[in-house]
């Protein structure tokens, strides 16, 4: 699996979640909301302090951005491309099958 973060949402990610360098964000499954690959569920993401079985992952401006291996089913063989969306002033995900 593929984890790549554009620069526009490395941008909002420090801009609006106050995220910096020495970080970690971990994207993860969870229940509710709507997906273009997993009914019933979404991705969301959080701050961790440090990250343990990492499936996919991607460093950029020192912030650690990752798939825990746990979370790796939601995916069903996608990429996940982190892009940000000027309309809404939001990230938004873009999967891409591998």
């Amino acid at each position: 699996m593929e984890l790549v973060i554009s620069d526009a949402a490395i941008k909002w990610f420090k801009d609006e979640v106050g995220i910096k360098s020495g970080d970690h964000v971990k994207f993860h499954a969870r229940y509710g909301g709507a997906s273009p690959i997993q009914k019933g569920f979404s991705l969301g993401f959080s701050k961790e302090e440090a990250p343990v079985n990492i499936a996919a992952s991607t460093t950029a401006d020192g912030i650690l951005f990752f798939v825990d291996e746990s979370d790796l089913w939601y995916f069903d063989g996608h990429d996940l491309f982190v892009e940000y969306n000027e309309q809404y002033d939001e990230v938004e995900y873009i999967y891409k099958k591998s």
